[in-house]
Parts: structure tokens; sequence; C-alpha cells
């Protein structure tokens, strides 16, 4: 219990600590991306220390340092210093929602680190918010994006994927490498700070080409995601 009494003590400070390493970093010399990385894993290691959380991860499905679109199942805004953590071998950036950039502090350094905000509220802007997407992924970065669209409460089952992650996934056209995740929901429930014990699991399957796939066609492409993505998380033990 001391353990995760500590996470909930520290988990402001170091968030407040990697926003602003991240924003004075941003004004030094030298390409802000790769520091960006380094203090954001830098972040994501010590949340997970301290909070004692086991986990389980396989990522043998995937090439160490290639380029890919990530979808992954969101349960928790632990999910966030998890992906820093165990996907450390790959440049991503989150596409995440607008409104977290408007955060004091917090926003400003996304900004810094390159991730991605996408506007669901305006359809011209959020057709921009995917170029910028698809322009950071050809520069080499690997989007990650959460195709729930939001933290889902249930840890029984996805939730629907929006049909918007399949038209930027498409149009990158890099692997989509989907990756499930297991446990966040219950460590960490939405609304809550204090951590609950249990075991962390994130698997990556095998990447999808969407070279098969025409954006006519995105709606297919959401299905067959779907059903591959639930049928692997249905596996996974959950307690």
């Amino acid at each position: 219990m001391l353990r995760f009494l500590l996470f909930a003590a520290c988990c402001v400070p170091l968030t407040l600590w990697y926003s602003t390493r991240m924003i004075l970093a941003s004004l030094l010399p030298g390409p802000s991306g790769p520091k960006g990385e380094r203090i954001g894993r830098r972040w994501s290691g010590l949340l997970l220390r301290v909070s004692g959380l086991r986990l389980e991860v396989d990522l043998s499905a995937l090439t160490p340092g290639g380029h890919y679109v990530f979808m992954v199942n969101h349960q928790s805004n632990f999910d966030i210093p998890l992906l820093y953590a165990v996907l450390s071998a790959f440049p991503i950036r989150f596409v995440a929602k607008k409104s977290l950039f408007t955060i004091p502090v917090f926003g400003a350094a996304m900004h810094k680190a390159g991730h991605i905000p996408i506007d669901r509220e305006n359809r011209r802007s959020g057709m921009k918010s995917v170029q910028d997407a698809v322009d950071a992924a050809r520069a080499g970065v690997c989007p990650v994006i959460f195709p729930e669209g939001t933290r889902n409460p249930n840890p029984e089952k996805l939730l629907d994927f929006k049909i918007g992650g399949m038209v930027l996934a498409l149009k990158c056209g890099l692997p989509v490498a989907p990756l499930i995740i297991s446990g966040t929901g219950r460590a960490l429930p939405r609304g809550r700070m204090r951590l609950t014990p249990t075991t962390i699991r994130v698997k990556a399957l095998p990447p999808v080409d969407v070279s098969a796939f025409t954006l006519k066609q995105r709606e297919q492409f959401r299905d067959g995601l779907y059903s591959t993505m639930s049928q692997a998380y249905a596996a996974l033990p959950k307690d």
C-alpha cells in the first residue's frame, strides 16, 4: 500500500518536472525530437519504478526500431508513461485530443515534444491535424493512435473503433502494429490517483500491411482490426 501512496504523491511532481524539462530543452540548440524522447523515457521510467506494478511485455512480433503506426486500446492515463517505457526502441508520438494541449505547462510540453493534437470539433482543422500526423510519420515518427477515441471504463471488452484513426493510419501508409494493453484500467481507473496492485500486460500483434486497403475500404480495415485486437484482448489473462 505504501508503494501506491508513493505513486500518488510523486505523479504530479514528476509530471511537472517532465513538462518543465521538455519546455526548457526545446530552447536549447539541437533537434527537439530526440531530446523529448529521452526526457519522456526518463519520466515514464521513474513513474513505473515508483508504481511497483508488475509488467509482462511481449513485443516479439515487432522489429526493434521498425517504422509503424501503433494502434493501442486505451484504459487509463497510466497508458501514456507505460507506452513511453515499453516502446523505447521506437520514436513514438501520441495522437491526442486537442484539449490536452491546453493544459497549463503539460500541454506546452506536449507541443514541444512533437505530439500531435487532433481537433474533433472542427472538420477543416481536423483534416489539417491528420495531415500533420502523416507528415510526422513520413519524417520518421511512429504515431500512436488510440482507436477507441477515449479511455474505456469497461475492462471486459474494447470500445468500438473510430473511423478517423483508420483514415490517419491508411494515409500514413506504414505497417499498422496493433498493441493490446490489459490491467491499466484496474491499476489506475478513470478519476482516481491511487494505484491498485495488479499485473499490467502488453502484447504486440503481427503488423498489418495497409497497402491492401484504400481509403474507401476504411470501414473494412477498421472491422478487421477490431476483430483481431478484440480476440487478442479476450485471450489475455486478467487478474
